[in-house]
């Protein structure tokens, strides 16, 4: 069978991609950095998810030999300039620490309203790269999809699916947080849903 590498050991992401693949009509075996324990991290030095994005799915893509998709995702905060944006995942120091994201996301956020109300505005954004390797008909390709999530920021965390910034994100037009969402509610909205939609048929096309 054909296979598919993801360029990810975030546990979390790895089932929103697998159920989404799974959902479409593409016959692939799809494997993960979990299935390859000797690859190192792949280090994102980009600065967009898009070039983060890129710097994953192409290196998986030489040390495996396979197609890979790879992800860039971020949260984008308006009353913090923009930021945590790329450097989300380790905006509290280490990677991956979700709580201790959240929790510093909320005390910024509560430093600047002693001056008065802030705009808690946010968006979830995610570029998507898919990377061909040598001896493959479309072999040095790179293939990108964006998708965009807006909503707001809330003071307490709520919920105990997703991961990352989902129990203090609440989607535009809802009324729970992300991590209150069923996984089903979450993959029709999300930025990486989207992203993933559009490069589903690129991704058909290829293998």
């Amino acid at each position: 069978m054909r296979q598919l590498i993801l360029a990810s050991r975030n546990a979390g992401k790895i089932l929103e991609f697998k159920r989404m693949l799974a959902e479409s009509s593409i016959d692939v075996e799809v494997l993960s950095l979990l299935d390859f324990p000797e690859l190192p991290d792949v280090e994102e030095t980009g600065t967009t998810l898009q070039e983060n994005s890129r710097l994953k799915a192409v290196e998986i893509s030489d040390a495996t030999g396979k197609p890979c998709l790879a992800d860039d995702s971020g949260i984008f905060i308006d009353a913090l300039n923009g930021d945590p944006g790329v450097y989300s995942a380790r905006w509290s120091g280490g990677h991956g620490n979700d709580k201790a994201n959240n929790a510093k996301v909320l005390q910024q956020i509560q430093e600047l309203e002693v001056n008065g109300p802030v705009d808690r505005s946010a968006q979830f954004r995610c570029v998507v790269a898919l990377s061909f390797p040598k001896g493959h008909k479309r072999a040095g390709e790179v293939h990108y999809e964006s998708g965009e999530m807006p909503g707001t920021i809330i003071d307490t965390p709520r919920g105990e699916h997703g991961f990352g910034y989902d129990p203090i994100f609440v989607p535009a037009g809802f009324a729970q947080t992300s991590a209150e969402l069923s996984a089903e509610e979450k993959d029709r909205i999300s930025h990486r849903g989207q992203a993933m939609r559009k490069i589903l048929p690129i991704l058909a096309a290829s293998l």
